[in-house]
């Protein structure tokens, strides 16, 4: 049995007129005749009672016209699904993502995508990038936000924009009446640091940048979040280097100020692998692509 079997009777069923429901379907006549006593032979019972004059449903004809309709309706919802899918309208999308890049443009992205896709289950994981990297290949993400340089022949990386880095310090702090710092002055200074362990790629980015200046930092505390290192330096225990996208991040008993003649930025991307064809994925890929060329723009 096949489904157009069910559509012929389901026609020949709602007109109860074998040439009406042939105009219908787009057959003539004497095929559709054959196409219904094949399906009749097939389920071994009579479904029309037929006479010159008229046609009418039997009692089993009845009750398959109900399952007929139903089967028809469901096969028509699957294939509805099957192309939704297939434009990635619906489905599931797991991201990972660094703490900075929610105060950049990922809540815009996130936004843009539910508004277009709201079918599309959302799930957001804050990870450090080597957490991210891990979950990539485990497939535990589907995507991810993290840190350059990043050298993987498994995923597919691109860079998004690049961020200058900028202080964080106690507002109360000496320095905070400056509008920018240069940094060989927070050679004396207790530096709040990113845990080497967790975020390896930013940890030596600021070392590198502290050696430029002539200084290698006195670290007095690590951490993995960026809500906890802004906290130390809420309560005075040091300053920490961020990238700029951090003083979104409005935290009271905090000051951001710029560093003088600091060329250095840091480079956020995003990572997926490279046999991943989802097109959830990429349906979510080009809306992150439009939200970064929108805000380059302005």
């Amino acid at each position: 049995m096949e489904l157009r079997h069910l559509r012929y009777f389901v026609a020949v069923a709602e007109e109860l007129h074998f040439g009406r429901a042939a105009n219908r379907v787009g057959i003539a006549q004497p095929p559709l005749s054959k196409q219904i006593q094949q399906l009749e032979d097939e389920i071994g019972v009579k479904l029309f009672k037929r006479t010159k004059r008229r046609v009418s449903l039997t009692h089993a004809g009845e009750t398959f016209l109900k399952e007929a309709r139903q089967t028809l309706h469901l096969s028509e919802r699957a294939v509805r699904s099957a192309r939704r899918a297939d434009r990635g309208e619906i489905g599931r999308l797991v991201l990972g993502s660094v703490g900075s890049a929610t105060y950049s443009f990922l809540p815009y992205a996130l936004r843009l995508f539910r508004n277009r896709f709201p079918n599309v289950e959302l799930v957001l994981l804050e990870l450090t990038t080597h957490e991210q990297l891990d979950a990539l290949h485990e497939k535990a993400v589907d995507a991810a936000f993290v840190r350059q340089p990043i050298k993987d022949d498994a995923l597919f990386i691109e860079n998004l924009f690049q961020e200058s880095f900028i202080v964080a310090l106690p507002l109360h702090h000496a320095l905070a009446s400056r509008t920018s710092i240069p940094l060989r002055l927070l050679t004396s200074e207790g530096f709040i640091m990113f845990s080497r362990q967790q975020r390896i790629t930013f940890y030596d980015q600021v070392a590198s940048l502290c050696h430029e200046a002539g200084f290698s930092p006195k670290i007095v505390q690590e951490a993995v979040q960026i809500p906890t290192v802004l906290g130390m330096v809420s309560a005075g225990m040091g300053v920490a280097l961020v990238p700029s996208s951090v003083q979104k991040l409005r935290l009271a008993g905090v000051a951001y100020r710029n560093l003088e003649k600091v060329d250095r930025t840091t480079q956020l991307a995003m990572a997926w692998r490279c046999d991943d064809d989802s097109p959830v994925l990429s349906a979510f890929l080009n809306v992150a692509r439009e939200v970064v060329c929108s805000i380059a723009k302005t």
